[in-house]
């Protein structure tokens, strides 16, 4: 079997790709890259590739940005496809775009049906609010959300026929918001509130819920 058979077999049985980003430099943490804050004995970027693959997704791409010399000499991300985004200072929304450029196959020749999009400073989502999520896709078309309480956050779910259109609107910190405010009846919504806890790692404020 060729590498081309092989590819189209894993990806025919695994079209939910996991897209992490994970390039931030957490400027208000004094500079420390949020992918190496230690979460429960790990820096969070390896927890947070834990629980996606734990959710249900074999393949994930990391997006890399902040130091990201040190985050691979130090994280364990073995099997990972690493990205790097030179223009990480830009906001989440080169990330994503880098991500899903990816995912595309314009830099690792892989293709996905969709791309499960979590953050790396959201350790409070975990593998269970992941695979509720993963478990709405259907098509390239589908796009499903975790919701809180009603409220709409991550992880969302692209289907790759949106890829474009997110990439084309994601600018500065948006990322995927302004695409999926205005497909927002094509969206569907998944509550994960008894499963996860939607906080994130900004402020020195934060890292309270970061465990030893």
């Amino acid at each position: 079997m060729t590498d081309n058979e092989d590819r189209a077999n894993d990806e025919a049985a695994d079209p939910v790709v996991g897209l992490l980003l994970a390039a931030g430099g957490g400027r208000r943490l004094g500079g420390r890259p949020k992918a190496l804050l230690e979460h429960r004995g790990q820096p969070l970027v390896e927890h947070a590739v834990a629980a996606l693959r734990a959710a249900g997704c074999a393949r994930v791409h990391v997006v890399l940005g902040a130091r990201a010399d040190d985050v691979r000499a130090r994280a364990a991300l073995d099997g990972c496809v690493l990205v790097d985004n030179p223009e990480w200072e830009q906001g989440i929304g080169s990330s994503l775009r880098a991500g899903l450029a990816s995912l595309a196959g314009t830099r690792s020749g892989t293709r996905a049906g969709a791309a499960l999009v979590s953050l790396v400073d959201q350790p409070g989502i975990g593998a269970p609010a992941m695979a509720r999520v993963r478990s709405g896709y259907r098509d390239e078309r589908s796009l499903v959300s975790a919701a809180y309480a009603g409220v709409r956050g991550h992880p969302v779910l692209l289907g790759a026929a949106h890829w474009a259109g997110v990439a084309a609107t994601a600018t500065g910190d948006r990322g995927a918001r302004a695409y999926l405010r205005e497909h927002e009846a094509e969206i569907a919504l998944v509550e994960c509130g008894d499963v996860a806890r939607p906080y994130d790692i900004d402020t020195e404020a934060d890292l309270v819920h970061l465990e030893p």
